[in-house]
């Protein structure tokens, strides 16, 4: 690592002086998901690699979604609220990879001696990370208003089985005892 310039050291710079290149930022962090699902009809061996015999993605360890079984209403809930949480992280991880890619390319000189000439370049080639970081956010807005319009599309039959599934359970007349 270089030393910053000192006057008692005849105002010469290193190569690699920090006030040439600013600082750089590069956190180390690590994301994590899990699902725990027990999947009995999956069929042979448990290893880890291993498909399913149904062929398709559901009950495997490395899903981040749960199956796309719409049977119900809190099926629609659940795989939009799962979506939502996924692309929020996912959005964050990809913006913060956005911003240490653009600060790792900023440091690298320009070969036209260009003055800001690797920011810019930097800039130019981190802005499409950060393009999907916005684009993974709003896959998350988007998971969200799918079960609202979902909610308001199918708001008559969400209703009716509703109130049918809340009777009231005070006491009730029994007419066939007389």
């Amino acid at each position: 690592m270089s030393t910053p310039t000192t006057a008692a050291s005849g105002g010469k710079s290193t190569k690699n002086d920090s006030a040439k290149f600013g600082a750089s930022f590069a956190p180390s962090f690590t994301l994590n998901l899990s699902q725990n699902k027990t999947n009995n009809a999956g069929g042979g061996g448990g290893s880890r690699g291993s498909v399913p015999a149904q062929g398709g993605r559901g009950g495997h360890s490395e899903a981040l979604l749960p199956p796309p079984e719409f049977t119900s209403p809190a099926d629609v809930r659940n795989y939009c609220n799962h979506l939502r949480a996924v692309m929020v992280q996912v959005s964050f991880e990809v913006a913060m990879g956005a911003e240490i890619l653009k600060g790792v390319l900023s440091t690298v000189p320009d070969p036209e001696g260009r003055v800001g000439g690797s920011k810019v370049r930097a800039w130019k080639v981190s802005r499409k990370l950060g393009k999907a970081a916005d684009a993974a956010a709003s896959a998350a807005k988007n998971a969200a208003a799918t079960y609202a319009a979902f909610q308001q599309a199918y708001e008559e039959e969400i209703n009716r089985v509703r109130h049918r599934a809340r009777r009231p359970q005070g006491p009730r007349m029994d007419w066939a005892q007389q």
